[in-house]
Formats: C-alpha cells, sequence, structure tokens
C-alpha cells in the first residue's frame, strides 16, 4: 500500500521548462543530467517495489528533519517485523571500491552512498525513539543500472546490485507477507505529514523573464519553440509538425509561466508577450476570460485562477 507517493519532482520540471527557452550553464546542464538519472532511477525502483505483497507500506521521496537535522530518503518500506530504507542509485559504467572509498575508473572519487545511508538510518532512528515507535530497521543502497560495475565490492556489505535484485525482492516478499497493524499504518501517516515540501538542497539555476526565449513550446514535447499560427483554431510545430487545439497551447502556456514565474500576475500583455506565436491579442484574451477570473485594476487588470464552486 502506498502511503506517500514519489509525486513529481519540481526541479526536474524546472529545468525541463527552462532547457526549451534558454541554454543552461555547463553545471546546470550537468545538474540536470544527474537529477533526470536519479530520478527515472527511482522510478524504476518503484516499480519493483509495487510488486510486493499489499500488506506493507511504502512512502516515496521523504524529506525528514529530526533534532535540527536534514536528511532524505529515497524509499521507505515499512513491514510488519522490519523498516527498510532505500538509496537508489542509477550510476553506470566501471568502478572499484578501496579503503571504504568509491572511485570511477578515471581515479576520481565521489561520495560513498554508504556514508549517506548510515547517516539517514541514524537519524532515523532518533526520530523512531521521539516518535515512540519499536521497529528493526535496515538500509540498503540499491544500484539499479544493469551497466554499472563496482570492482573490489565488499562481500558483507549493504550494496544490492542489478544482478542481485530478484532474490533481494523475494526475501522481501517473505518480510512484507505479514499483514501490519493499525499501529504501523499510523506511524506511516504520521511519517508522510511530517514530510518537508520545500528542499533546501535545491541547486536551481538563476533566469529572469527578460532573458528567456519567448514562445509556446511544442505541445508533444520535441523542445521547438518555433510554432506557427496556421488559423483561428490550431497552431502547428514546424519541427515535428505536431498539430494542437490552440486554446490548450495558451492554457498550457500560461500554466509554464506561472510555474517558472510564480510571484508574477497573468496580465494580457504578459501571457501576449510570453506565447509571442499569437498573432491576436485578442484570442489571448477571449481564452483568459474563459477560463480565468479577471481583477480589476484598471491597467494594471490581472488574471487569476476560477475560483472552485
Amino acid at each position: 500500500m502506498i502511503i506517500k507517493p514519489r509525486g513529481e519532482n519540481i526541479e526536474l520540471e524546472l529545468f525541463h521548462s527552462l532547457r526549451v527557452h534558454k541554454k543552461l550553464e555547463v553545471e546546470d546542464e550537468n545538474n540536470f543530467a544527474y537529477l533526470e538519472k536519479g530520478w527515472l532511477g527511482e522510478k524504476q525502483f518503484d516499480l519493483l517495489l509495487l510488486g510486493l505483497p499489499n500488506e506493507c507500506l511504502i512512502l516515496n521521496n521523504l524529506l525528514l528533519k529530526v533534532n535540527n537535522s536534514l536528511f532524505q530518503i529515497d524509499s521507505l518500506l515499512i513491514t510488519q517485523k522490519k523498516i527498510y530504507i532505500f538509496e537508489i542509485k542509477n550510476n553506470e559504467g566501471d568502478y572499484f571500491f578501496k579503503n571504504d572509498r568509491l572511485y570511477m575508473f578515471t581515479g576520481k572519487e565521489i561520495k560513498n552512498p554508504l556514508n549517506q545511508i548510515s547517516r539517514s538510518e541514524s537519524l532515523f532512528r532518533q526520530l523512531l525513539q521521539d516518535l515512540r515507535f519499536n521497529s528493526i530497521v535496515e538500509s540498503q543502497v540499491v544500484f539499479i543500472n544493469p551497466e554499472f560495475f563496482l570492482y573490489e565490492a565488499p562481500v558483507k556489505t549493504q550494496f544490492v546490485f542489478h544482478a542481485q535484485l530478484g532474490r533481494f525482492l523475494k526475501k522481501l516478499e517473505i518480510t512484507a507477507a505479514s499483514k501490519v497493524s493499525a499501529d504501523h499504518i499510523r506511524f506511516a501517516e504520521k511519517l508522510a505529514s511530517m514530510h518537508i515540501t520545500e528542499n533546501p538542497y535545491s541547486r536551481l539555476p538563476i533566469y529572469t523573464f527578460e532573458e528567456l526565449e519567448k514562445g509556446i513550446a511544442c505541445g508533444r514535447g520535441c523542445g521547438c519553440l518555433d510554432l506557427e499560427d496556421t488559423n483561428r483554431h490550431t497552431l502547428i510545430c514546424k519541427k515535428c509538425k505536431f498539430i494542437e487545439d490552440k486554446e490548450s497551447a495558451i492554457l498550457r502556456s500560461v500554466g509554464e509561466f506561472s510555474f517558472l514565474f510564480p510571484e508574477k500576475r497573468i496580465t494580457l500583455d504578459v501571457i501576449y508577450t510570453w506565447c509571442k506565436v499569437i498573432k491576436s491579442k485578442r484570442t489571448i484574451q477571449k481564452i483568459l476570460s474563459k477560463n480565468y477570473d479577471l481583477v480589476l485594476l484598471g491597467r494594471g487588470s490581472y488574471y487569476v485562477e476560477k475560483e472552485k464552486k
């Protein structure tokens, strides 16, 4: 049973939007690639956990705080007998382990995930004590990518490699077969309520409205801003020839604007500039008036989301 789904990765969504409207710096591009790769690995692991008996409880992407210390858990599995903490890694290529350190074959040292998960496990145990919940805790680092190989890996460790996943999941199935109690469910729901939504570790690029290239992004997701306003009702992407209803394209672009600039008001002039390809300002006005409420402030009038009835 999923108590807390992974949800959407806001950082990754923002990077996807920004990459369409500007060329990112090398550091930001590398950060995007790292985030995307990690997110894909976590989603793959989510699918594996869904194959476990429904008696266990799953919480994904937890950011918690205990004794003024923040810690993140990729996946948490609560069973009747034990709680598992999973750190998911989607590395690929050849690495080697030496003196409790992890290296690429180039000789470059990277963070040892055992240190990270050891810290998370320690802080989680403190949280268990604070919440007065008693359970055995076990932590694992899962290397989800089949193209990852670690030379000189220690025999007894918390690493789970791709080739071991089948056997590891069968062991989890046995542990997860016993039904959890009401106390387990209350504990899981408490953890979900303690999740911190704003991640202070986020490393987002700095950007302004003026510097971003304007235009409606292709609805198929090809990354093109070069659309053609062909007639009253549709737009066509000049790159992949995808045809989209004009109203849905404009509304999607307004949503993207609000996502990138939550502090800015939705005004007719700003959206006309942001969409760029739409020839008629009146077309945008009609669509905004239909889907948003207008707050009248003379030249400063702006649109807000319609109140739900």
